[in-house]
């Protein structure tokens, strides 16, 4: 899976997010790319991000850098660790719901 953007290490961590638990990539709803983060997609994607509708909640649209499980966003939304390798998730993501997902 190709992850775009300014990664820095092959689970998915980027410049401006690269904690240990910063594993998530998501797929944007506008171009359906995955990116590390909201900056990685403002800086390079040459266009404005689109959320995800409330209605496409079953997509798969996060991919954990550590397995390349790819889960749905109703999935994403009521764990804290990936189901497939247990990697755990940074919970400070969820801050940033809004930039990706309609509410």
């Amino acid at each position: 899976m190709i992850v775009y953007g300014q990664t820095i290490d092959d689970q998915t961590r980027c410049t401006h997010y690269r904690t240990l638990t910063d594993v998530i990539a998501i797929k944007f709803y506008c171009c359906r790319r995955y990116y590390p983060c909201h900056l990685c997609h403002e800086a390079s994607a040459g266009h404005a991000p689109l959320q995800w509708p409330v209605s496409q909640r079953d997509q798969k649209a996060l991919l954990c850098g550590v397995c390349s499980a790819e889960l749905s966003i109703s999935s994403y939304f009521v764990v804290h660790a990936c189901p497939e390798c247990s990697a755990q998730f940074n919970d400070g993501c969820r801050l940033h719901r809004h930039l990706y997902f309609e509410d």
